[in-house]
C-alpha cells in the first residue's frame, strides 16, 4: 500500500518496486483518507507512506503509524521523507521499532534497497537510513557540548514540564508565575536549543524530544 501525494512520485515509487519484482502493490493513495481507506478495504502486509500528505501535509506519515499500532499491529510501515532531520525518526520509533522503517526519498531510486525495507518492517523487523544513523550520532556529539546546559534553572523546570505535556497556562498554574512569563521563557528555550522551524514538528514537540532523549 502506497500513500503519497505527489503523482510523480507515486509513479516513480511504483516503477522501483516493479523492478524490484517482489512487492505487490495493492493500492496507491495521495492523501491520508484515502489511505486509511484502502487500508481497511485490502489490509496490507505493509505500508508504504511519505511523512506529508494532505489534509494538512505535516506529519500525516507519523501519526498513521502510529495509529496502526493499535488498529493493525501487525501491518508494518515504512516513512519516506526527503528530510534527514533525526526528530522525525525519534517520533516513528519512540514506542518501538518493531514493524518500522525510516527511509529518505533517495532510496526510491535503489529499488533493493526500498524493497529491503518493505520486507523488513512487513516480518516485524526496523530499518534506518544510514544518512538518520549519522545525524544521529552527530547530534549526540553536539549534545556532549553545551546544548541544554545553556539553559537556566528556570528553563530547565518549564521544559520538563513541556515534556509532560502541559500547556502554558498549566505550567504558569505550577511554577506559580504569569502566562506571559513562561511564554517568555519558552521563546528563550526554543532560542537555546536552535530547534529550527516549525513547520512540520512543531517546536513543543521537538522541545519535548531533546529532553526526553537528550538529543538535539
Amino acid at each position: 500500500m502506497v500513500g503519497e501525494d505527489s503523482y510523480l512520485a507515486r509513479e516513480g515509487i511504483t516503477r522501483a518496486l516493479e523492478t524490484a519484482g517482489d512487492v505487490e502493490i495493492l493500492a496507491s493513495c495521495p492523501d491520508l483518507e484515502s489511505l486509511r481507506a484502502a487500508i481497511e478495504e485490502h489490509l496490507p502486509e505493509v505500508v508504504l507512506t511519505d511523512i506529508r500528505m494532505p489534509p494538512s501535509n505535516t506529519d500525516e506519515g507519523i501519526r498513521l503509524a502510529e495509529e496502526l499500532r493499535t488498529t493493525h499491529p501487525s501491518i508494518g510501515v515504512v516513512v519516506i521523507s526527503q528530510h534527514s532531520d533525526p526528530l522525525y525518526a525519534i517520533a516513528l520509533f519512540e514506542r518501538g521499532s518493531a514493524g518500522r522503517a525510516y527511509l529518505l526519498k533517495e532510496r526510491v531510486r535503489e529499488p533493493g534497497e526500498l524493497s529491503r525495507a518493505l520486507h523488513e518492517a512487513a516480518a516485524g523487523g526496523s530499518v534506518v537510513d544510514p544518512r538518520i544513523v549519522e545525524r544521529l550520532v552527530a547530534t549526540q556529539r553536539l549534545r556532549m557540548s553545551n546544548d541544554l546546559e545553556a539553559l537556566t534553572p528556570r528553563e530547565h523546570e518549564i521544559l520538563a514540564l513541556i515534556a509532560e505535556g502541559r500547556s502554558n497556562a498549566a505550567i504558569a498554574d505550577a511554577l506559580a508565575i504569569t502566562k506571559r512569563a513562561v511564554e517568555g521563557h519558552i521563546n528563550a528555550i526554543f532560542s537555546k536549543l536552535e530547534l529550527g522551524d516549525s513547520e512540520n514538528v512543531s517546536l513543543r514537540v521537538k522541545a519535548a524530544l531533546v529532553y526526553l532523549t537528550g538529543l538535539i
